[in-house]
């Protein structure tokens, strides 16, 4: 199996509330709940995927949320009330591949952005594609993207940590990962973007 890349070993140790619903709307596997583990993994190729989400079910009990193949990369989501649960079904993915952490892509912040005060018509326009709150207008908005996709998952659920915010979105599928977070307060926008960063950065890894 040398031909695997494992472009994403992204661990969340306890899901937030509102990036764990809004997880659940779009997971279309087991759904997941606050205060769950939470296990990416992105390989390519991404047929691959089937495989690994075959051995990790038989030698753990963490649950599947969803399986996705793409062009180029392939992503599974497990999660469990136990971490314990998680690990292992990492474990049994990385022996399986004969990978390790060191081998996973250190991911990189694509872009940041905020933008205060927003617009009723972007709010509008922003809302039309969101899986978590409503923005609204006059509520500052931040915005970021990062490479490989599924490692937005830890930047959103830090800032939740860290910050009274609103998650409007996210999305940790495809090639750039993006978070929409909205907040009344610019200095929650600001304490939110600088765990999203420090946690985006504190990942060890390669160079892709």
């Amino acid at each position: 199996m040398d031909h695997i890349q494992l472009r994403t070993y992204a661990l969340v140790e306890n899901m937030q509330p509102q990036y764990a619903a809004s997880t659940g709307t779009v997971v279309k596997g087991d759904p997941c709940l606050a205060g769950m583990a939470q296990l990416y993994i992105e390989m390519v190729p991404g047929s691959e995927v089937f495989r690994l989400l075959d051995v990790a079910l038989k030698n753990s009990s963490a649950k599947p949320g969803f399986l996705v193949v793409e062009r180029e990369y392939g992503e599974i989501e497990l999660h469990s009330m136990h971490i314990d649960d998680v690990m292992e079904a990492g474990r049994s993915i990385l022996d399986l591949t004969k990978l390790s952490l060191a081998d996973r892509i250190k991911p990189s912040i694509v872009s940041v952005q905020i933008v205060q005060n927003v617009d009723p018509y972007q709010a509008q326009l922003i809302n039309r594609g969101r899986y978590g709150s409503l923005l609204l207008p006059g509520e500052h908005l931040l915005i970021m993207e990062v490479e490989p996709a599924a490692y937005i998952s830890i930047a959103v659920n830090e800032a939740e940590k860290h910050a009274r915010i609103k998650l409007v979105s996210f999305d940790p599928v495809g090639k750039y990962g993006r978070m929409y977070l909205s907040a009344d307060d610019i200095s929650e926008i600001r304490i939110a973007e600088q765990a999203a960063i420090e946690a985006i950065e504190s990942i060890s890894g390669t160079r892709s």
